[in-house]
């Protein structure tokens, strides 16, 4: 989403009021869980729906 808008993880994360260092945690899928607001946030800043930059994966044991 961040290449379709031509945005950097910098702007987004301005835009957000969270750290880039965050941001590049949530592209990399090593975060556990992301709060709604700051999900509603992101997908403001990136003109999106949540099922847009989200994906399902079942955690293995």
């Amino acid at each position: 989403m961040l290449a379709r808008r031509k945005m950097r993880s910098k702007e987004l994360a301005e835009r957000v009021g969270i750290t880039e260092q965050n941001i590049s945690l949530l592209k990399s899928g090593k975060v556990k869980g992301v709060r709604f607001d700051t999900l509603a946030r992101i997908c403001e800043a990136l003109s999106c729906e949540p099922g847009d930059i989200l994906t399902y994966e079942v955690a293995e044991d």
